[in-house]
């Protein structure tokens, strides 16, 4: 003979879901708006996407999935709990990474971000499925009236005196601005020396063999680099001239813009226009429009003879 068991299981009478346990609600709300800081413009420049980012690398990933693994009251405690999901979250996020790592799209932010999100998500759809299973004597759910009232009743006694209460006042916001200040240099890195990078490269991609001698006429590539360490966009104007004591004349022009730690690399062909010895091809880059003075600039000597039979 069949008896019932301790957990009736949820009857679902058309579409109906059960309802979200507010503990939950608040981690898949900060989870989305976690996301739309990321990509709004208005935000994804600020230090809120550093600081929500990092709540949700750090802590919302682990407590959903520990929410999941214990959905019930007397599982685990309350620092357990807490602990749990900082501990889950530094490791669940490594691996995510690390097993993006052997698919197409690879460690980059896009993939990574909706990794996340779906993992977060997931996780706190099953701690409210398994939550809903148990009878509500047994689901383990967070009494924030109940908490904020034991808070209130821990920090400000009845039978503290007025200067005791200044002190806890006193304390707590030191603790809140330590909390925001600890945050803001964790999200915000004290920025490094704003240069940029530019160089010339020979054939192969190396720093070497350099085209010295040419015939009229003829043409020879080189690799110009240029990296952008900036901490901002830029537009950039390379421009190549061939300096022959004093009369110089434009082999080359072109106008590119870089963001911060961005690479550019194009091949240029050098085909000097007169014959000559110790002639300077310049290497000319301006910043920001400004064409009065180069902001970098390299030189390489060639030689040009007439063509073979003259």
């Amino acid at each position: 003979m069949a008896t019932a068991s301790d957990t009736e299981p949820i009857k679902i009478e058309g579409w109906h879901i059960p309802s979200i346990d507010v503990d939950l609600l608040i981690i898949v709300a900060y989870t989305l708006v976690t996301l739309a800081s990321i990509y709004l413009p208005v935000v994804n420049e600020t230090v809120i996407r550093s600081a929500l980012g990092l709540g949700m690398v750090l802590f919302v990933p682990g407590y959903a999935l520990i929410a999941a693994l214990f959905p019930g009251r007397t599982d685990i405690d309350a620092i357990e709990r807490t602990a749990l999901s900082f501990g889950l979250s530094i490791a669940v996020t490594p691996l995510i990474g690390l097993a993006l790592n052997f698919t197409p799209w690879g460690i980059r932010l896009d993939p990574i971000v909706v990794c996340l999100t779906a993992f977060t998500i997931i996780c706190a759809a099953a701690a409210n499925y398994r939550r809903h299973r148990l009878k509500p004597e047994e689901r383990f759910s967070i009494d924030f009236r109940k908490a904020c009232a034991d808070a209130r009743s821990e920090l400000f006694p009845k039978e503290e005196g007025r200067w005791d209460r200044l002190l806890t006042v006193v304390l707590l916001l030191s603790i809140i601005a330590s909390v925001a200040v600890l945050t803001y240099v964790v999200a915000v890195p004290k920025q490094g020396e704003k240069f940029t990078e530019f160089y010339i490269l020979g054939p192969g991609g190396k720093a070497d063999n350099y085209p010295e001698w040419f015939r009229l006429g003829e043409e020879k590539p080189v690799t110009v680099g240029i990296i952008n360490h900036e901490y901002r966009n830029v537009t950039y104007d390379l421009v190549v001239v061939l300096n022959d004591s004093g009369s110089v004349t434009q082999l080359y022009a072109d106008q590119v813009t870089l963001a911060d730690n961005q690479t550019l690399e194009k091949t240029v062909a050098l085909k000097p226009d007169r014959t000559g010895t110790g002639m300077a091809i310049e290497f000319l880059l301006y910043a920001d429009g400004n064409m009065t003075a180069p902001y970098r600039d390299l030189h390489l000597w060639v030689n040009v003879t007439k063509p073979a039979g003259n």
